[in-house]
Order: structure tokens, then sequence, then C-alpha cells
């Protein structure tokens, strides 16, 4: 599976104060249109998430998540035929998407909020993203110290029952760390390779594009496609991305010249 291309994550976000701009909280008839449109461009899978994660956000308690991601999940599951993804870093929420249809959970904390979702995954045989993230960007040796945490939450995640085929991680650009630190793992990410596990990396329009490029988040397609066709090359295997017609665009492209991918009957 992993290896041969990569997979693209379309974003879905049901909150009303998404970074991005994108939020769609309340807009279920919205929320089903952007879904489907995800599905026919091509996208793998589709990741929706009813917290918003921006600095400052305000974090809500599990039944207040429930309260918006249930009537979305229980409608998305019946009109997609792809699979989906929740974000989300609590037990609860988690269990309770997988119950109703989630084929995935994508874990923003790592097991470090709610080790629990490790149990949930386990128990629903479901993959599980672990994506790095702290509270401050003060590290001792950054890859180091992310890749010491990762490996933590692996650890965390294969005690708990999850075998390591369903065990995804991310280096959680953007997440606890500065400009600075989100380009240097972008120049060393392929040593993330060393963790054993497949890799998803999420730049899409964050701050990073933004402060080098001085452009708003609507206006940061160009900058994530170059994120993204450099993480392919350093051997990413899934990317989180909210621009998806044209991202896969710059998957298969990148794929091509990459992992060798061609079209279905490609001639030479």
């Amino acid at each position: 599976m992993w290896g041969r291309r990569t997979y693209v994550m379309g974003i879905i976000n049901v909150t009303p104060d998404s970074f991005s701009g994108d939020g769609l909280a309340g807009d279920l008839d919205a929320i089903v249109r952007r879904a489907l449109g995800f599905q026919e461009a091509g996208a793998d899978l589709i990741d929706v998430g009813a917290e918003s994660t921006r600095p400052g956000h305000q974090p809500l308690g599990a039944d207040e998540e429930l309260e918006r991601l249930a009537p979305v999940l229980d409608t998305l599951v019946q009109v997609i035929k792809i699979p989906i993804s929740v974000d989300s870093y609590k037990s609860p929420v988690a269990r309770w998407a997988l119950k109703a249809g989630a084929a995935m959970i994508n874990d923003v904390w790592g097991l470090k909020a709610d080790p629990d979702i490790a149990l949930a995954a386990a128990e629903a045989g479901a993959p599980l993203v672990l994506m790095h993230n702290q509270k401050t960007a003060t590290y001792d040796d950054l890859l180091p110290d992310i890749f010491r945490s990762l490996s933590q939450s692996k650890r965390t995640a294969l005690d708990a029952g999850v075998p390591e085929e369903n065990i995804i991680l991310d280096p959680g650009i953007g997440f606890g760390k500065t400009a600075e630190h989100n380009l240097e793992i972008f120049r060393r990410l392929g040593e993330f390779k060393s963790l054993g596990s497949p890799l998803l990396v999420g730049a899409s329009r964050k701050s990073t594009i933004g402060r080098v490029l001085d452009l708003p988040p609507d206006q940061r397609v160009e900058g994530t496609a170059a994120t993204v066709a450099l993480a392919i090359a350093a051997g990413a295997d899934i990317v989180r991305v909210h621009d998806v017609t044209e991202m896969i665009r710059v998957c298969r492209m990148s794929d091509a010249i990459v992992r060798g991918w061609r079209p279905a009957g490609w001639t030479g």
C-alpha cells in the first residue's frame, strides 16, 4: 500500500474559527457539498474536525464537540464512499465516531492529552494518526526531541493494542513550533522515516507559508504546493490539504517523478 503513491486527505473544518477561513460550523449542506467535491476530485479520505486547533483557540468539552460533530458524521457516512477520519484528541469523541462510521482517528496530541484514544482505536481496529504537539516552542534539540515524543506516542499505542501497521505519524507542522522550526523539519523530513511508520504531513495554508510569502491563508496555494512536493520527495505517505483538486495534481506529478507512479493507460 505505502510507497506507490501519495494519499490525499481533504480537510473539512466543522468550526466557526478555522485559521484558514474555511470553517463550516452549522452549515450541513455546505459540508456535504465540500465532502462530495473532495471525493469527486479524487481525495482518498477526508478529515473532519469539530474543534479548531489554531493558536489561541477556545477548547471544547467532549459534549460540545460531539454536538457539532454528530450530525455531520451521521450524514457524511451516508453520502460519501471514501473513508472518513475524525480529528479529535478526546477518547469519548473518538469512541463515538468510530462506532458511528469513522474509519480513522487523527489525534493532534499524540495520546498525550488522552491515552484512552489508543484503546478506542484498538477496539475498533482503526488506524490512528499520532501527531507531535507541545504547549511551548522550546526544545533542547528539535528533531531528537520530536522523535523521542513520537516514539513515546507510538509505544503507548502499541501497548494499548493498536497494531503497528495501523499507526501513522505526523511531525506536527505549526504545532508548538516556530516558523524556523517548521522550515527545519521540512529540510530534514526524510529523517522521520527512521521511526518506522507511514508519515502524514499537514502544512496546508499554515502560518509559516504566510510568513515566508507574506500572504493571507486564502492565497497560500502555491506555497502549500511547494510543501506538498517537497514532502513527497522526502517520503511522506499522506498529505492533509484544503485545496484538494490542486494538490492532487501536485501529488501525481511529484509521484511520477519520485515514486514512478503512472496514470492508467500510460504509454510513455
